[in-house]
């Protein structure tokens, strides 16, 4: 039986259109990109397109500044590294996948920054046993992203790179500056030159940021691209319902999306995240993140439990429990604030709208 992958790779995921935009992209692209920007701006953003079998609905799959994303692709394609910043839950990975899988075919050359990053999880380590036989040699080389990037010109993503050490972070330096990287071990046969089309798009959250501050010097090779929170509840709504979908369908969860529940889920991450009501009332703000990602996930644990626990129909006093526990798991002070929230806003609006709001604010007892 074949198996399928939780998360396939955006390439695998999309190859149908990725496929069909290949079919009649004549546009100019960069040298080793397989999609011109034009295609990979479709790509992203979502289009229709004309193919030799018909018409061909490219979907959506960026939502936020369309601007952010043409500057991204121009980056990309003047051979310069791009930083994407923001809070967490921005989509800034989701991004830095998507431009891989359209730009080089491929989205998983990835290093994961962490505090135990070392340099040879980011260019090169070694098969310590073919080393001790046969001694330094091409073959006992274990190539990491860098090295892999730059020998195939491809794109290597380096997620989360403010949790890595400084030290580490500066080793990128030499390699954007030059596109050289020198391995001693193997003397004269040791200089990688990097192909057309490698480069690296980094991300970092802005609430890492003075853990391990990028050095200057680091910064200067990078175009920094600030990806903000989704402004829009309507859009905010929107994504809630497509991710939750997607996610329902991969874990072969077969019921009907609340629509009417993910909205006050919208409504709720955007009002707790604006520190304002759409009626002008004023809130304190969690120190939690209050990302579209986050409610996104508040959302499905509501789908799987009603499915697997319940009756097929979203519960909001689950929703709710769900919700106090994505808020208040780093600051025990978040749950006050998330109290004077549904006193104010959310009774205000049960009083004012009724329905799945009155059934909301009855919840506020759960708060504990």
């Amino acid at each position: 039986m074949e198996q399928k992958s939780i998360k396939p790779p955006v390439e695998v995921r999309y190859a149908d259109e990725l496929n069909a935009l290949k079919s009649v992209d004549t546009s100019r692209k960069p040298e080793n990109w397989i999609l011109s920007p034009k295609a990979v701006r479709t790509f992203i953003l979502g289009g229709k397109i004309v193919t030799p079998d018909g018409t061909v609905n490219i979907s959506r799959k960026f939502y936020g500044n369309d601007a952010l994303v043409e500057r991204c692709i121009i980056t990309l394609a003047g051979s310069r590294g791009l930083m994407l910043v923001g809070e967490p839950g921005t989509a800034k990975t989701m991004l830095s996948e998507l431009l891989s899988a359209a730009c080089c075919g491929t989205s998983t050359n990835t290093v994961q920054g962490t505090a135990g990053t070392t340099e040879d999880m980011i260019k090169y380590s070694w098969n310590y046993a073919l080393l001790l036989s046969k001694g330094p040699c091409r073959e006992a080389l274990v190539p990491s992203p860098l090295l892999i990037g730059m020998e195939k010109g491809i794109f290597a993503r380096f997620e989360e790179i403010t949790r890595t050490p400084a030290e580490i972070q500066d080793s990128l330096i030499s390699v954007m500056s030059d596109q050289i990287l020198n391995i001693p071990e193997l003397g004269d046969d040791g200089l990688v030159l990097a192909r057309s089309g490698f480069n690296i798009i980094g991300t970092a959250n802005t609430r890492d940021k003075g853990v391990n501050e990028m050095s200057g010097a680091l910064k200067r090779r990078f175009n920094f691209e600030t990806v903000e929170p989704v402004k829009d509840v309507r859009l905010e709504k929107e994504i809630i319902i497509r991710e939750a979908q997607n996610l329902a369908a991969a874990g072969h969860i077969d019921m009907p999306i609340d629509t009417d529940a993910a909205e006050l889920l919208a409504v709720t991450y955007h009002e707790l995240r604006e520190g304002v009501t759409s009626e002008g009332t004023i809130v304190e703000k969690p120190s939690a993140v209050m990302s579209t990602a986050e409610a996104v996930s508040v959302f499905y644990q509501t789908i799987s439990h009603s499915w697997y626990y319940g009756n097929g129909k979203t519960d909001i006093k689950i929703l709710t429990e769900n919700l106090l526990g994505a808020v208040c798991k780093e600051n025990k002070d978040d749950l006050e604030k998330l109290k004077a929230y549904f006193r104010t806003a959310v009774k205000e609006k049960s009083s004012k709208v009724g329905g799945l709001w009155k059934e909301y604010s009855e919840t506020a007892k759960l708060l504990k």
